[in-house]
């Protein structure tokens, strides 16, 4: 059986700033498929980042093309960038950025803003959401009454409480003592379990060692690929694209 259509797909890209140029990213190439659990991984200044920022329509390439869901990103505008962030992209960061004069349920409703549901529905999935990552009891409760752990739950809760199909997570363990990352780890792969798209960004070898598939990067290029899995919805079992 053929492999179906990537969910994302770059080709060529690359990105530069400043005058004279920095080349951050060189001609970076690859697909990820619905279903997939990638892990990028690098040292600090490898572009990582700037890679998670061109998938997540933060930022625009210099040359080449990012396409999501088939939509080409060069070619979106940017009201359709971040309707593209609204409906296919879920975030999460290091550093959580929650609202700390909020409670959890109220966080994790901000990530339906811009979705048009009013306030009593926003809430009614942010509760469903915060049941996912084990936080039901903690609703409640602001940030500053939650562990690094149970904060970083939180921010996963908001990040697909809008269900988006593809899950981008920078550094999401860098912060945690072993235990809670273990238990986020755990979660990201209960959510790929569940149909979400995983792409972690990592420095950690052994996050990285979790994930079916791992694309190594330095120097803005990419140095490996264990090369594309996905998942044939007539089977639970995720296929190696050859």
């Amino acid at each position: 059986m053929s492999a179906p259509a990537p969910l994302l797909s770059l080709r060529e890209v690359s990105r530069s700033y400043g005058s004279p140029p920095t080349t951050a990213l060189d001609a970076v190439s690859f697909d990820v498929h619905s279903g997939e659990r990638v892990a990028i991984i690098g040292p600090s200044g490898s572009g990582k980042t700037t890679l998670l920022n061109l998938i997540g329509t933060l930022d625009r390439a210099t040359s080449g093309e990012v396409m999501l869901a088939g939509q080409r990103i060069s070619q979106a505008d940017d009201a359709q960038m971040s309707a593209l962030r609204a409906f296919l992209i879920g975030f999460v960061f290091q550093q959580y950025h929650l609202d700390e004069s909020q409670t959890a349920v109220d966080n994790v409703a901000s990530g339906l803003l811009y979705r048009g549901l009013p306030r009593h529905e926003r809430r009614e999935r942010a509760q469903e959401a915060l049941a996912r990552v084990g936080l039901s009891e903690r609703a409640g409760h602001t940030p500053k009454q939650l562990s690094g752990g149970q904060r970083q739950r939180v921010a996963i809760a908001r990040a697909v409480v809008g269900n988006p199909p593809l899950l981008l997570a920078d550094e999401p363990t860098g912060a945690l003592d072993s235990r809670s990352g273990t238990q986020v780890m755990s979660i990201l792969e209960s959510l790929n379990e569940a149909g979400t798209t995983v792409l972690v960004i990592t420095h950690d070898r052994d996050v990285a060692a979790r994930f079916p598939r791992q694309i190594a990067i330095r120097d803005g290029v990419v140095e490996s690929d264990s090369g594309p899995v996905w998942r044939d919805e007539s089977r639970p079992a995720l296929q190696k694209v050859t």
